[in-house]
């Protein structure tokens, strides 16, 4: 694989310093990026960096992952309004491994080959450097001019921005630069790569590099991810779409990728799979042809829902999805875990009936109307049954006379009944823990 030929066909470059295609075509190169320990999960943001890194291990180079346990105690300008929290060392720590356990899913780290992955954090560099070393060291080195020259300082320093720019910040470049420079010296890394937002920093420490050591760095960017509307990527209304299966379920991470539309499925495919150019080019002409069948959405989804959580999350997610909007059965809703059905009926309107309750049985004209709001009255909800109308767990109800009990609940608290095509309603049934704890 040529990486760079890679990459803009897959639409993923937007600035290069000259000489970085020469370098990566004479052999194995070292490269990093950066990742802020800001969470212990990474979030779908985070992705284009990953899949980046993938395709650069797989084209034979070497990837380091510098966690930014120094630089997330101070905060980045770049691309915000707002200087951020600071971070503690204990809770950096438990980040970073999280990050890695997650990176590890996709990255190869543990291999003997001569290119498997690094991860390394800066501040183990950088926590013995006095104030004054490093002003003396690194500042003299940097001007203020060139560092006022960056377009994150100088937005911040514009005349709309009403909380300007701390001091503490306006370094970042400086220990970014510090971080290329040390990364040259002890791990013969030559590359820094990162978000068009990080430019700025990636050419300070560049510039660092040859004025300390007269030598040769290089470094390139990735167009930052959006959508087609101008949105932000990787936001809901659940907020971040986290890679952690306990902060956004495999379902819902599946589903996010499911609804894409059809101008940003194209963009997305190429960047967050591994499906060769013949492949997606195939894939897209044939949506185009047929967009209906959301064929292409459907291959993405499953794709980056198979990298990130497997091949047995990506099918329960696509089980799940038949319950709802497929022809699923009895059978394939109560093979789905209890996170899967919590995240497959996020916004389904609820019901709540007591376990005593149901033991004893319950007829389903009573359930329907007068335990629950699914229908208005008995009589209602005995129309529906009679024109095949009502569904308990995925099976028709053919008996008003029906009679729900514990027999029915699917991981041993959920009751799922459907009326009509698409008007779902799920009954919870509380534990007798729970609602010893709500009395």
């Amino acid at each position: 694989m040529n990486f760079i030929e890679e990459l803009g066909w897959r639409g993923m470059i937007h600035d290069i310093m000259p000489g970085t295609a020469e370098q990566l075509m004479k052999g194995q190169t070292t490269a990093y990026v950066g990742i802020d320990p800001t969470a212990d999960s990474l979030h779908v943001g985070h992705l284009v960096s990953v899949m980046m890194m993938k395709l650069f291990q797989l084209a034979g180079h070497r990837p380091i992952f510098v966690i930014g346990g120094a630089t997330g105690m101070i905060g980045d300008p770049s691309g915000k309004s707002l200087e951020r929290n600071l971070l503690d060392e204990e809770t950096i720590r438990h980040n970073m491994e999280g990050i890695k356990e997650q990176l590890a899913r996709v990255i190869d780290f543990h291999s003997t080959a001569p290119n498997a992955a690094v991860m390394l954090n800066n501040h183990d560099w950088m926590k013995d450097f006095t104030f004054l070393d490093f002003i003396r060291e690194i500042g003299k080195h940097i001007t203020v001019n060139y560092m006022m020259s960056k377009d994150s300082v100088k937005k911040r320093l514009g005349a709309d921005a009403a909380h300007g720019l701390s001091f503490t910040e306006f370094t970042y470049q400086l220990v970014q630069g510090y971080d290329f420079l040390y990364l040259r010296r002890h791990h013969d890394c030559l590359v820094q790569m990162g978000g068009s937002d990080q430019w700025g920093n990636i050419t300070t420490g560049g510039e660092l590099i040859r004025r300390k050591d007269g030598a040769e760095a290089y470094g390139l960017t990735w167009p930052l991810m959006t959508r087609s509307d101008g949105s932000k990527f990787g936001k809901t209304e659940a907020g971040n779409v986290w890679l952690d299966p306990r902060r956004t379920s495999p379902y819902a991470f599946y589903q996010f990728w499911l609804n894409s539309r059809d101008d940003d499925a194209e963009r997305y495919i190429k960047t967050f799979t591994l499906l060769s150019p013949p492949e997606i080019e195939t894939l897209v002409a044939e949506h185009r042809q047929a967009p209906h069948l959301r064929r292409l959405q459907q291959t993405l989804a499953g794709a980056v829902t198979c990298l990130i959580h497997g091949e047995e999350a990506r099918d329960t997610a696509i089980a799940a999805s038949r319950v709802l909007f497929g022809n699923a059965t009895e059978e394939t809703l109560r093979a789905l875990d209890e996170p899967t059905l919590r995240a497959l009926f996020d916004g389904v309107p609820r019901h709540v009936v007591g376990r005593e309750e149901l033991a004893a049985g319950i007829p389903v004209l009573e359930l329907l109307a007068v335990k629950t709001t699914i229908f208005s009255s008995k009589g209602e909800a005995r129309r529906a049954i009679d024109g095949n109308g009502v569904s308990v767990n995925k099976l028709k109800v053919a008996s008003s006379d029906l009679v729900i009990d514990t027999r029915h609940l699917v991981a041993g608290k959920y009751i799922l009944f459907q009326a009509g095509k698409k008007n779902y309603h799920l009954v919870t049934v509380p534990s007798r823990e729970e609602d010893a704890r709500d009395a």
